[in-house]
C-alpha cells in the first residue's frame, strides 16, 4: 500500500491514527500530534539554506537524535554557529570563540541578540512558514526576539500544561562543537507504518557535552536553593538516562570537555549562589558538582517530577522521585572523585 503523508488525511483519519499509536505503546495522543510538529519545523529549519550551520541541542536532541532518554521534550534549541553568524566577533578569539573579557562579552551579547532577533523575523520565520505550508502543515508562524513560534490547531482537546506550539529558541554565542548529524523521525512513525511522517536530519551537539550543560545547570540550581521548579525535574530524569546509556561515564572522563563547558558558561551566563556569591563552574567541574538539592528546592522538585509523571511526560517508568534522586547522587560521587595517576575519573 502506498504511504500517505500524516498531515494531508483527514482531522478524524488523524486522530484515529495516533490513538492507535497510543494504545500500541507510544505517547499519549496529543503529544505524539505535538512531537509531529516538532520534526516537521527540525526539518524545515535544516533544509534551509541556513541549516548546515545550526547545531540541534538540549533535552529534545538526547530524545529525538540520541533515543536516550524515554521523556517527551517538547521546545527545540538550536544554536548558530558564531563562527558564521558573527565572524566579526570572533575574529581572533581563539578555538572556543569566547570573548576576552567580561566587557567585550556584553558587547558581543547585545550585537548578537540584535542580530539574531532580526535574523528570526526575516529570514527565519518566513522560510520555515513557506515549507510548512509547502509540505500541507497549516501553521501560524511568528518571531518574539531570538525565539520562533509555530502554533497549530490541535486534534485534541485536553493538551495539560503541554502547548500546541513549538517554540524554537535560537542561540548564536557558541560553535555547538562537537556535533554529529543524526536522523530525527516522528515518535508514531513506527506505529504506523502505512503512513509517512516527516524526518530530519540536523547537525545535534554530542550527548557528552550536552551531559555536562545540564549537570552544570543542575548545579547552579542547587547552590542556588530555588523555590521554583517548573518543568525543571526533567534536567535529573535526563542526567540519570544518559547515565544508563553511559553517556555519563565518557563525558566524566572529559575533563577538557567540561572545562569548556564550565568556561562557557562562566563567561556567557554567570550566576550566583543563595548567599549572593558568584558560582564557580570550573570548580564545579573539578571536584565540586552538586546535583542533589536540599530543603525547600527539593520538595519544589519533587512537586514538578509528579507532575510530570501525571501528564504522561515520562514514557513506561515507575522511577520514583527517591530513587532518581539517589541515581543523581551516585552520579555526583562519581564526577567529584580525584583524578587517577592516569588523569582520568576511576
Amino acid at each position: 500500500m502506498a504511504e500517505t503523508p500524516f498531515q494531508l488525511l483527514s482531522a478524524e483519519d488523524r486522530r484515529d491514527a495516533l490513538r492507535v499509536a497510543q494504545e500500541n505503546g507510544a505517547y499519549r495522543a496529543f503529544l505524539l500530534e505535538k512531537d509531529v510538529w516538532v520534526v516537521a519545523v527540525l526539518r524545515a529549519l535544516y533544509d534551509a539554506p541556513f541549516g548546515k550551520d545550526l547545531v540541534f541541542k538540549g533535552g529534545t536532541s538526547l530524545s529525538k537524535a540520541y533515543g536516550v532518554i524515554q521523556r517527551f521534550s517538547e521546545d527545540v534549541d538550536i544554536t548558530y554557529d558564531i563562527r558564521t553568524f558573527a565572524p566579526d566577533l570572533v575574529a581572533g578569539a581563539g578555538e572556543d570563540a569566547l570573548p576576552p573579557t567580561r566587557s567585550q562579552e556584553r558587547r558581543w551579547t547585545r550585537a548578537i541578540r540584535a542580530r539574531l532577533a532580526e535574523w528570526a523575523q526575516e529570514e527565519a520565520r518566513p522560510i520555515v512558514e513557506r515549507s510548512l505550508a509547502e509540505a500541507g502543515f497549516a501553521a501560524r508562524v511568528r518571531a518574539e526576539a531570538e525565539e520562533l513560534y509555530v502554533s497549530y490547531d490541535p486534534l485534541f482537546g485536553d493538551y495539560a500544561f503541554v502547548r500546541p506550539e513549538v517554540k524554537v529558541e535560537f542561540g548564536a554565542r557558541s560553535t555547538g562543537e562537537p556535533r554529529a548529524v543524526r536522523r530525527v523521525a516522528c515518535d508514531a512513525a513506527a506505529f504506523l507504518p502505512g503512513l509517512l511522517f516527516p524526518e530530519a536530519g540536523p547537525s545535534v551537539m554530542l550527548a557528552e557535552r550536552t551531559f555536562w550543560e545540564k549537570a552544570t545547570a543542575v548545579h547552579v540550581y542547587c547552590r542556588q536553593e530555588r523555590r521554583r521548579g517548573e518543568r525543571l525535574s526533567r534536567h535529573w530524569h535526563d542526567l540519570a538516562r544518559l547515565d544508563d546509556a553511559g553517556v555519563a561515564d565518557r563525558a566524566l572522563a572529559d575533563r577538557a570537555l567540561a572545562v569548556s563547558v564550565a568556561r562557557h558558561k562562566t563567561m556567557f551566563f554567570p550566576e550566583n549562589d543563595a548567599a549572593g556569591d558568584r558560582i564557580d563552574y570550573e570548580a564545579a567541574v573539578s571536584g565540586g558538582l552538586q546535583l542533589v538539592p536540599t530543603g525547600s528546592a527539593l520538595e519544589v522538585l519533587a512537586d514538578d517530577y509528579g507532575r510530570m509523571v501525571a501528564d504522561g511526560m515520562l514514557l513506561g517508568t515507575d522511577e520514583s522521585f527517591e530513587r532518581l534522586i539517589a541515581r543523581c547522587a551516585g552520579i555526583e560521587a562519581r564526577a567529584n572523585r580525584p583524578e587517577d595517576d592516569n588523569g582520568s575519573v576511576p
